[in-house]
Order: structure tokens, then C-alpha cells, then sequence
């Protein structure tokens, strides 16, 4: 069976991170061979959290921005899959279950990931966000890829031979990126069964129809140009 290492990048996340780290020990703890916290330069009390559960791996990224997080993790894991997670996710029950059946009876699997469900957004906000995936599958159909930032796992070797992730990127499009790169090293399968709760704060700050727009040009131009069409971004605490 491959060993899964749990990374999950934080910036400023003191308010978020225990309820996922809380969501980790009950559903991941004892089942991945190590969780990590890659701290991304934070001047909050990120560090203090993680120091409050056993177990969990603490490092420092002093770079900031999320694909340099995401490539300390990448160094810093020993795991046969690196799983990513966001600080304001709940792993569920079943969730690392999933990633260990799919890459086990799937051997060309490179990349598994998965859509949202928002814990702390109106109902009628909640269809509407989450239709937002059913509405994404026809391109998830078309280029054979999609992945969400906050709810992938990528086998090492795979990742190994893409190079890791591209810290040229400061935010948008990473997550298009990754998995177009992906796909050049096997499958890249997007499950409708492999959710991941998450808080729907950049949504409820910047609104939907924006922060759905700003997705989809992101992925059309990674796709057909190769980069992001977006460079700045605010950070949501």
C-alpha cells in the first residue's frame, strides 16, 4: 500500500487551521504516514497552532505565495502521494480511503481530485457554488483535466518528473496548471464522490459571479496560452 503524506499550506490561519487540524486528527491521523503544515510566512499565530497537535510536522516557507508553499511540502514530504489540502478545509470521514482505492486499483492514475462543498454559506448560495462544478465538467470532458487547489493528491514519481509546481504562478491558475501537467504523466481523474468541505469566504468577499468568472478565464488561458490571465489576488482571512 503507498504511503500518503498530508500537506496543507497556511498563511495567517490561526482562525481556520484548528478546525481543519481538529478535522485531520479525527478522519487522517493514522492513516497518512505524516501531516505537515507549511507555514507561508505568516505574522499571525500559525506556528503556535500547529505546535498544539502531536504529530503534525511544522515548516516554514519564508516566499510567500501558494505554489512555493506547495513545493516546501513537496520537499519537506517523504510519502509515495502528497495530498493537498487548503487551512479552511474539513477532510471528511472517508476521504483519505478514497485516495488510497483509487491510486491503488489504478496504477496509470497521476492525479486524483475532487469538487468543493461549502460549510459556511446559505443554501441556495451552497447549489449555486456547487453547481458550478457540474457546470465545469463538459471542460473537464474536453482537456482530460481538472483539479481543485484545496482537494488533490499527486503520486510522487508524477510529480517528481513535472518538476514540481510552478512558482511563477502567484495564485490564479495554479491549480489548471498542475493538473494540464499532470496529465502528460497519466490519468488525471475528477471524482464527483471525492469532496472536500471548505469555507466559501473568497466567495462571500469578492461574490460569486466574480470569483466564478476569475476561475474560468484562469483555466481557459493556462489551457490554451500556458499562463495565468490573472496575476494579482487578494488574501481572504
Amino acid at each position: 500500500m503507498p504511503t500518503i503524506s498530508l500537506i496543507i499550506p497556511a498563511f495567517n490561519e490561526e482562525d481556520y487551521l484548528p478546525a481543519c487540524l481538529d478535522a485531520v486528527m479525527r478522519n487522517v491521523a493514522g492513516k497518512a504516514f505524516e501531516i505537515i503544515v507549511v507555514d507561508n510566512n505568516s505574522t499571525d499565530g500559525t506556528k503556535q497552532v500547529v505546535e498544539r497537535y502531536p504529530g503534525v510536522t511544522y515548516v516554514f516557507e519564508a516566499e510567500k505565495g501558494i505554489t512555493r508553499a506547495r513545493q516546501c511540502g513537496f520537499k519537506a514530504a517523504k510519502g509515495d502521494i502528497l495530498a493537498y489540502v487548503d487551512a479552511d478545509t474539513l477532510p471528511p470521514a472517508g476521504w483519505v480511503e478514497q485516495i488510497i482505492e483509487q491510486f491503488d486499483k489504478d496504477p496509470k492514475l497521476a492525479c486524483l481530485s475532487g469538487p468543493y462543498s461549502f460549510y459556511d454559506v446559505s443554501g441556495l448560495r451552497n447549489a449555486i457554488s456547487n453547481a458550478w462544478f457540474v457546470a465545469a465538467r463538459p471542460l473537464y470532458n474536453f482537456t482530460g483535466y481538472m483539479l481543485v487547489g484545496g482537494n488533490f493528491a499527486i503520486r510522487r514519481e508524477a510529480l517528481t518528473k513535472m518538476g514540481g509546481f510552478d512558482a511563477t504562478i502567484e495564485f490564479y491558475g495554479e491549480d489548471v496548471d498542475i493538473a494540464k501537467r499532470a496529465k502528460k504523466q497519466g490519468k488525471v481523474l475528477f471524482s464527483p464522490r471525492f469532496v472536500m468541505p471548505t469555507s466559501g469566504r473568497r466567495m462571500a468577499r469578492q461574490g460569486f459571479a466574480k470569483t466564478a468568472a476569475i476561475y474560468f478565464i484562469n483555466y481557459f488561458s493556462i489551457a490554451f496560452r500556458g499562463k495565468p490571465a490573472t496575476k494579482s489576488y487578494l488574501d481572504i482571512r
